[in-house]
């Protein structure tokens, strides 16, 4: 609403003769289409990735192969709270933020699962 009230204030007042209702109405239908259009085609996606990529995350195990941001294969170890440790080779552990996982390829299949 208050997105309305400001286009609003910001067009320029009308001329002596001229009647600016239709311009103004047409002004905010344009306004509101182009808000609906960044809605679905950008808003709307983006918090579906980010559902889809906090379940990934939140469904990691113990013994999952893991890839991190920064492109390292390992197998988790150990999961905190907001941390994961993963094995990366022989007797080398490495610890992350759970935010820095981007693929998990669980222990009981083949595929890996990124997010979309």
């Amino acid at each position: 609403m208050h997105f309305l009230s400001a286009i609003l204030l910001l067009s320029p007042p009308a001329a002596a003769g001229e009647q600016s209702g239709s311009s103004g109405i047409s002004t905010i239908i344009m306004f509101a289409m182009i808000g609906l259009i960044f809605y679905f085609m950008i808003f709307r996606p983006q918090k579906k990735r980010q559902k889809e990529r906090e379940a990934l995350i939140g469904q990691m195990e113990k013994g999952d192969k893991v890839i991190t941001s920064s492109g390292i294969h390992g197998t988790v170890q150990q999961i905190d709270e907001t941390t994961v440790l993963v094995q990366v080779a022989d007797n080398v552990k490495l610890r992350f933020e759970k935010a820095s996982i981007t693929t998990v390829l669980p222990k009981k299949t083949d595929k890996i699962e990124k997010p979309s």
